[in-house]
């Protein structure tokens, strides 16, 4: 794998620092020798959970501020807990958001979101042996969220229609799927 050969960061000064994200403007230096910057969001990365429950995957609608709408997604959360390994995060998740533990949880894939801008890093996960627990929800959105189910021969047609359209739910369904298969 290139690591960036010929690209050297040079130097980074933070713009502005949220709760969740902030933002950093780096300087780097490139194979000509020329020096740029770039905008560069960190984020501290997430656990994402596909749930399956026999032929079903259990999901949540939530409403998201950034697209002024409510999105089909699977489970998810934050790492922004440094000494909650990603797959500790994944069952926490589940509980708060579904009111599930998981028997069994396996790593589908570690991705990228959105390098152009944007370093976070989601760990993608199968859960399946699932037992209720008591669910948890944090926050005003998860507080209002609903719970649904969709059979995992349902994705592509949701996807196409435009009913699924987090990209983080569309990967890891694909994967569970084809994991399944």
């Amino acid at each position: 794998m290139n690591n960036g050969e010929g690209f050297t960061p040079v130097g980074e000064r933070q713009g502005w620092q949220g709760r969740v994200v902030s933002l950093s403007v780096a300087e780097i230096r490139a194979p000509d020798g020329s020096i740029y910057e770039r905008e560069i969001v960190r984020h501290p990365g997430a656990a994402v959970i596909v749930p399956i429950d026999g032929q079903e995957v259990i999901m949540v609608r939530q409403y998201r501020p950034a697209v002024n709408r409510e999105l089909l997604e699977i489970p998810a959360g934050k790492l922004d807990n440094k000494d909650e390994p990603p797959e500790m995060t994944a069952q926490r998740e589940l509980e708060e958001e579904i009111g599930k533990r998981a028997g069994h949880l396996e790593l589908l894939a570690v991705f990228h979101n959105s390098p152009g801008f944007c370093d976070e890093i989601t760990h993608c996960y199968l859960a399946t042996d699932l037992t209720d627990t008591d669910r948890q929800p944090h926050g005003i959105e998860e507080q209002h969220m609903a719970i649904e189910r969709i059979r995992l021969a349902e994705v592509t047609e949701l996807v196409a229609s435009g009913e699924l359209a987090d990209a983080k739910s569309i990967v890891g369904l694909m994967l569970a799927r084809e994991h399944l298969r």
